[in-house]
């Protein structure tokens, strides 16, 4: 591992944690020329399936366009750059289990709205209305009058649960 200051390539681990989910092993380490610590993350290096675009190209999965995605949707909203990456290893855990050499992009897409459904729905509803490419006001109108339903179907349900709970 080459020193991010000095370029060297001898170094020594100070520190080694793995993370919450036991994916990743973030590693301190030291320069042994300039003495500088960084910190390096280390994760094993999955076999994921190629990505079938709508004009049938091929493309190699790219965990750094599904967290933009997710970034960019969220933009400005209270959600953490941990459930942003969180939800990225839940959607590659899925792309990994379904053990396919290849995967339709609407899959991802998909699984990135109802990850954002669950998320955070303003987050939600900005992705769609570009991933789903609404064609008029009507369509993204529609989107939105289910969102709103499901969101008074879901406060119902929990609003039921509590009279339940208490009896």
């Amino acid at each position: 591992m080459k020193c991010p200051f000095c370029r060297d390539l001898e170094n020594k681990v100070i520190d080694s944690r793995l993370s919450k989910d036991g994916d990743i092993i973030r590693r301190r380490r030291e320069c042994l020329r300039c003495q500088r610590r960084f910190t390096t993350y280390e994760r094993v290096e999955e076999m994921l399936p190629m990505i079938v675009k709508k004009d049938d190209r091929r493309e190699v999965y790219d965990r750094m366009k599904v967290i933009a995605g997710l970034k960019k949707a969220c933009e400005k909203r209270p959600v953490s750059m941990e459930r942003i990456e969180h939800t990225a290893d839940r959607i590659e855990r899925m792309l990994q289990e379904r053990g396919e050499k290849e995967v339709s992009s609407s899959v991802i897409g998909e699984a990135i709205m109802r990850a954002l459904y669950d998320l955070d729905k303003v987050a939600y509803v900005r992705f769609a209305s570009v991933y789903r490419s609404f064609e008029d006001v009507n369509e993204f109108m529609r989107e939105l009058k289910d969102l709103i339903q499901a969101s008074r179907e879901e406060s119902g349900r929990k609003g039921r649960n509590k009279g339940k709970a208490r009896a």
